[in-house]
């Protein structure tokens, strides 16, 4: 088949984006001017003053940070307006007809394919219009506003005992909206339909300024003339080319306006990406939740013969089918751990075939018929419980994950929504593996095999252009229509396959559309260059716009900054990490994330990881922020950004916005003057060894309240904050004085363990015990000494000869932090040369602050990538409960060592972030639990984040964060326990402890102290 598709255009071509952008400042100063008048803000402040205050936005940060969506695109709007309510955004649209301004709606942004960005006004709907009005249980049906989360509509019908039907994996942050627009679908539609099967009606503007309610029947016709006409005049073209299977959603769905399907414009107009009418509300359906969900796991050789099995599979009405290849599985567990992923029937395929019944006996006899059914001997049967929760996990962190090829490579999207025909699907995939092999691409194919549906990123080389994308689309379009298949099968087409519909229709289908968008909007404001009169699929994108940035340049020896190693050494490559799925907008906290907590304060994209990785794109790409790396757009993105890395976890495209931060701010003052907070808290280990010449003359000073103010406000800090207390003793003054304080000797360990200060080292005259070095940081040795002296009788119960190093061995936490990576990388030299020695000759180190420890096992590596000793010291790194839970280091059965007796501990629990993020929490838990403790474990950041949440300017927002989880946890906790139990709040940070102490005057204890205190 042959297809004439449209040339690329040159700058003058109207269909360019950058045409329809206004041409000057000044135009879009008058544009804002009028949105603002419009909206009762005349007097809004040109560019932004504090987090989300802006209701009309021209600022280059904001523009760059709504540039792009989830796809490969990128369009720079001219403003973005939050519409604090559905009139507002009524006005909005006025505004832009009045100005024939381009619109396009937005939603959360995770749009795969390029339907969310559009030059002109970008109305964003999550802020603020994002209200569930009603909720009938009666009628099963739900009333919302576009900018709802479409989980949060799941938690309003769940006490009725009702869902809406559809839930893409992106369902804790995609928006009703969004889901409307691009006719979203999910795992579950095999038994409930895309969202268009569960909408009733819509209040909706046109292009026109038509505002309707469309819903059901010939009535909803006349709102817009000349549409019933149509309709007649294309009726046999509509009943043999529109609605041939369930996921054909590529183009107008014109089918549902046939009389047979009810004349049903609200499901016509779901789907139709924006380009015909702006959603203000919404009445959708809801159906019953299914009882005893039950998940069967069938494995097959691959992917394709998985994929033959499913149409016997559908016969018996599952709930759901999703396809799993083993590459992306394998991804899983190099990425979150092998434990993440449970056990899994034998096979390079799995099919993951979801049952329900009204009691459990009853899914499991259905579970039974599936394996019957399924041709395979490789199976498993997975009742509801956290097995059937991770490989839902799995799935639905797909997006992310499946941004990398199972050689690490990125990967991109566009063809990443095909489907065909149930039937066809094992044809199909052996067809399109075959045309990957041809252009030596590589990706992770998975997806709703129940309704033919693939998604599937590949790694095609978008560096330098879009050509390669241009044919290899050309041809995959061309094999889906080969077997009646649909470009789309639920993100719509957007930027990324609109050009390729002729490969799919008729010209007289074509010519259809066409007609659809001229009766609702014939200046082509709506979200133009989509569908109808579409852009080519190779103009607008991102990726070849952004130069290289490398760590290792060939003028320099040594590298600048951090080496990227998983990115080539690139800066470039690692901020195109960032793919827009936006799991860091959602709050993930009921299931253990951490990701992100200044966003979840702000609910502002300019404080998300995704918003940030933006804002850096675009200063990489250079023609919007333009200043560099000390561009004021980079440095308002980054200033709230906590350097937590809980999106070096969570993400799953595995974005470090930490890291990037400190590579920014070290590029940015490299030779320059720095902020005083990089000399006064970038240095503290500096200043705690000044410090520890006088330390009660200093804290004796720094008592005095006015005097510690000042201190505070000329060190660039909050003078809310408290003062730190300094140890007056720091833990290696204290072990080289033989474990005294003041002449007075202390009893920490028995009399084989007192230390030989000559050697920094322990006495051998005691029988043989395994050795480990227990690291003091800087924070534990000079800020916190209870805590290492806690360690070192705990160590010594459980059985370990104690190897205390006698010199300082600084990680550098705080030079990282503020992006001092030169300064950072002299005392991880030094660090090296003290316990490299130790690490190589396999003895265990034992790390007690969480971030110090994280530094081991991650910066460290970036920061010496080369280094042998730094791999063995960061293979030797352990934290205290990972050193005692893991039974390659546990004490053995000869120490008689237990876990103390916990059982009467009531404790909120406070995981660091960094913990969280690099080494787990897995251990302590574990170790807790051993223990009896009754313990409520916390998701999120306490807020302070070391240097961070010390600083001017960020107490607001520190607190916000407190006030998540940290903060009312601390408020409960005498009310819970017994009476005569201990109550604790417990926190292996220093940081976390002082944030408690700040906050609630609560004193936190260390892991290492509660278990010293119950020996």
């Amino acid at each position: 088949m042959t297809v004439d598709l449209p040339q690329r255009p040159t700058p003058t071509d109207p269909s360019s984006s950058a045409t329809r952008s206004l041409s000057s400042e000044r135009a879009r100063d008058e544009l804002a001017t009028a949105l603002r008048r419009s909206l009762g803000v005349p007097h809004e402040a040109k560019h932004r003053r504090g987090p989300g205050e802006l209701v009309v936005d021209t600022s280059s940060l904001r523009r760059a940070e709504y540039s792009t969506d989830a796809s490969n695109y990128r369009v720079v709007p001219d403003v973005v307006v939050f519409p604090r309510s559905v009139d507002e955004a009524q006005a909005v649209l006025e505004v832009a007809r009045e100005h024939a301004v381009p619109v396009t709606s937005r939603g959360a942004g995770t749009s795969c394919a390029g339907n969310s960005v559009g030059p002109g006004i970008v109305v964003d709907f999550s802020r603020h219009v994002n209200a569930v009005l009603d909720v009938d249980p009666e009628a099963r049906t739900a009333r919302v506003e576009p900018g709802v989360v479409m989980s949060t509509l799941q938690k309003a019908a769940a006490p009725h005992g009702l869902r809406f039907g559809p839930d893409p994996s992106t369902q804790n942050r995609a928006t009703l909206g969004g889901m409307i627009g691009n006719n979203a679908c999910g795992p579950h539609a095999v038994a409930y339909g895309r969202t268009a099967d569960n909408v009733v009606e819509l209040d909706v503007v046109d292009g026109r300024g038509r505002r309707f309610t469309a819903g059901a029947g010939d009535a909803s016709f006349a709102a817009v003339p000349g549409l019933a006409d149509l309709v007649r005049a294309d009726m046999a073209l509509i009943r043999t080319e529109l609605g041939r299977f369930g996921r054909q959603v590529s183009g107008y769905s014109l089918e549902h306006l046939l009389p047979e399907r009810g004349s049903d414009l609200a499901k016509m107009l779901v789907g139709t990406e924006g380009t015909l009418v702006t959603v203000l509300g919404a009445t959708v359906n809801l159906v019953p939740v299914a009882g005893a969900p039950t998940l069967v796991v069938l494995g097959y050789p691959d992917m394709a013969e998985a994929a033959d099995a499913v149409p016997a599979l559908l016969e018996h009405h599952p709930l759901a089918i999703e396809g799993l290849d083993a590459r992306l599985v394998d991804v899983v567990r190099r990425a979150k751990g092998a434990d993440t992923v449970p056990a899994l029937p034998p096979g390079g395929g799995w099919l993951m075939v979801e049952v329900g019944g009204e009691t459990a006996d009853l899914a499991m006899a259905r579970a039974r018929e599936i394996v019957a059914a399924s041709g395979t001997s490789a199976t498993r049967i997975l009742p509801a419980g956290p097995e059937a929760s991770a490989m839902w996990q799995i799935r639905a962190d797909g997006a992310g994950l499946a941004g990398r090829t199972p050689a690490g490579e990125q990967a991109w999207p566009g063809w990443e929504d095909s489907a065909v025909p149930p039937a066809q699907l094992g044809a199909y995939l052996r067809d399109l593996e075959a045309l990957m092999t041809q252009y030596g691409v590589d990706g992770l194919p998975y997806g709703h095999f129940g309704d033919g549906c693939v998604h599937l990123r590949l790694d095609i080389p978008l560096e330098t252009s879009g050509s390669v994308l241009r044919t290899f689309m050309t041809d995959a379009a061309m094999l889906v229509a080969k077997y009646g298949g649909s470009l789309s099968g639920e993100h719509g087409d957007g930027r990324a396959r609109s050009e390729l519909l002729p490969v799919m229709y008729s010209p007289s289908a074509i010519a259809a559309f066409e007609g659809v968008k001229d009766l609702f909007d014939p200046r082509d404001l709506l979200n133009p260059g989509v569908l109808v009169r579409p852009n080519p699929l190779d103009v607008d994108l991102r990726r070849p716009q952004a130069a290289p940035v490398l760590a290792k340049p060939k003028a320099y020896r040594e590298p600048i900054g951090f080496a990227f190693p998983h990115d080539h050494g690139d800066f470039t490559q690692a901020v195109h990490r960032c793919v827009g799925v936006g799991k860091c907008r959602a709050d993930t906290s009921a299931s253990g994330g951490f990701m992100c907590p200044s966003y979840l304060a702000t609910k502002d994209e300019k404080d998300v990881t995704r918003g940030r990785a933006r804002v850096l794109q675009e200063m990489i790409n250079g023609s919007l922020v333009t200043g560099g790396w000390r561009a004021p757009e980079v440095h308002d993105a980054l200033d709230l950004c906590l350097s937590c890395k809980a999106c070096s976890s969570d993400c799953p495209a595995g974005v470090d916005m930490a890291q990037y931060k400190s590579e920014v701010l070290h590029r940015a003052y490299k030779n320059r003057v720095r902020p005083v907070t990089h000399y006064v808290l970038g240095w503290l280990p500096r200043w705690l060894r000044v410090v520890s010449m006088a330390p009660r003359l200093v804290n004796k000073v720094l008592s005095n309240r006015a005097i510690a103010k000042a201190v505070l406000w000329s060190g660039g800090m909050d003078p809310r904050r408290q003062m730190l207390p300094f140890a007056e003793i720091p833990f290696r003054t204290w072990y080289r004085r033989g474990g005294a304080s003041d002449g007075v000797p202390v009893e920490v360990a028995s009399e084989r363990r007192v230390p030989d200060a000559r050697s920094g080292g322990a006495r051998t005259d005691a029988p043989e015990r395994p050795r480990v070095v227990l690291w003091a940081d800087s924070f534990s040795d000079g800020l916190a000494p209870d805590v290492p002296r806690a360690a070192l009788q705990v160590l010594d119960a459980a059985g370990y000869d104690v190897v205390v190093p006698g010199q300082d061995a600084c990680c550098g936490l705080t030079w990282i932090t503020t992006g001092q990576l030169d300064g950072a990388r002299k005392r991880l030299e030094n660090l090296l040369q003290v316990l490299g020695p130790f690490a190589v000759n396999g003895l265990p180190i034992v790390g007690l602050e969480p971030s110090c420890t994280a530094v081991l096992r991650s910066d460290l590596l970036d920061l010496f990538p080369d280094d042998p000793r730094a791999q063995a010291v960061a293979a030797a790194t352990r934290t205290l409960a990972e050193l005692l839970t893991d039974p390659a280091t546990a004490p053995d059965a000869a120490s008689g060592w237990k876990v103390p007796d916990l059982s009467d501990v009531t404790a909120v629990v406070q995981p660091h972030c960094h913990q969280h993020s690099v080494m787990g929490f897995q251990a302590d838990e574990r170790l807790l639990r051993e223990g009896g403790a009754d313990i409520q474990v916390l998701a999120g950041c306490c807020g302070l984040a070391g240097n961070w949440g010390m600083e001017k300017g960020h107490y607001e927002t520190s607190v916000a964060v407190a006030e998540r989880a940290l903060l009312p946890a601390l408020r409960d906790l005498p009310s819970r326990g017994s009476d005569d139990g201990e109550r604790v709040y417990l926190a292996d940070g220093f940081s976390c402890r002082t944030q408690a102490s700040d906050l609630a005057d609560v004193q936190g204890k260390a892991l290492a102290q509660l278990l010293a205190e119950r020996l």
